[in-house]
Formats: C-alpha cells, structure tokens, sequence
C-alpha cells in the first residue's frame, strides 16, 4: 500500500488594510500623530490652554506626553514621533 500526503492549506481570511479596515483606534492615533507638532508648538509658545484635553489625555496614555510639575512637556517618545513626523518618514508605532 502506498502511502499518501496530505497537504492543507491555510488562507487568511483578513482583508488588506484599507481606510475602511482601519481600527478606530488606530485612525486616532493617526489624528493624534497628524496634531503633535502643532501640539508642541502650542506648548512652546506657552499656550498649553489652548490643547483640546481629549487630545493631552490621549498624549499622556500614548507616552507622547508628561506631566512634569504641573505642566506638560514631551516625553522622549513624543520627541521622536515628531522627529519622524519633521523628516517625512512614515513609521509604524
């Protein structure tokens, strides 16, 4: 008797990421991404009032931002997403 191989094939079943696929989650932090630099700007230019605080309690969950002594200040993650967003790269966070 012969012996016979099975051979099974396994096929994702994911669809490719499009803007309809995209979590919400991460359309957010795509919008958060897109609003750092104006972020830091605003708190460069002692204008930390005028952050929308969804967007500083989004920051400080991501570690973009800190609380230091009552203000906020961009943490090293923060500094490097904007030296990504500054130079054009496009990175997967």
């Amino acid at each position: 008797m012969r012996g016979v191989m099975v051979a099974s094939v396994v096929t994702s079943t994911a669809e490719p990421m499009t803007t309809s696929s995209v979590s919400p989650p991460a359309l957010r932090r795509e919008a958060l991404r897109e609003a750092l630099l104006a972020t830091v700007q605003s708190l460069k230019e002692r204008r930390a009032a005028e952050i929308d605080e969804s967007l500083i309690d989004d920051y400080v969950a991501l570690n973009w931002l800190e609380w230091n002594g009552g203000g906020l200040r961009l943490t090293t993650t923060g500094d490097n997403v904007c030296k990504q967003l500054s130079s054009g790269r496009v990175a997967s966070l």
